[in-house]
């Protein structure tokens, strides 16, 4: 059965905009997976101690029939095909995509949380939510 996940997309490292694009695109191509929305693109100041340019974010409303860890997966190959190379934890990057919502399911494996754990802390990601009808669920 096909769910919802909302999917946020971070760059601020390169030609920004394009990496969004790119992300968005690949996105929509994944097997089982359709993109129904997306939120506007938001500048942002960096999060975490390391001193870095302003990030460009969206989020994106997806229909998918992938599983979490199996979306997962796709992203992280997305985010690499993108020139993403994990490094320093809050450190700068090409594209960043995390999976901040998944149907109503709660999930917690090694490397991965739904709701993201960071939910909470990001205002932005909030706003995204709410431009995109998508429900917050309570911490």
């Amino acid at each position: 059965m096909a769910e919802r996940a909302a999917i946020a997309l971070g760059s601020n490292l390169g030609a920004r905009e394009a990496l969004l694009a790119r992300a968005r695109d690949a996105i929509a191509a994944l097997p089982l997976t359709r993109v129904l929305a997306g939120s506007a693109v938001a500048e942002t100041a960096p999060l975490g101690p390391v001193p870095q340019g302003p990030y460009l974010n969206q989020m994106l409303l997806v229909e998918t029939t992938l599983e979490p860890r199996a979306l997962l997966e796709a992203l992280l190959a997305i985010e690499r095909a993108n020139g993403r190379v994990r490094g320093e934890r809050w450190g700068p990057r090409t594209l960043d995509c995390d999976i901040v919502l998944y149907g109503g399911r709660t999930v917690n494996e090694p490397g991965l949380t739904i709701p993201h754990a960071e939910l909470p802390n990001r205002d932005f990601w909030l706003r995204e939510l709410a431009e995109l009808h998508v429900p917050v669920p309570d911490p």
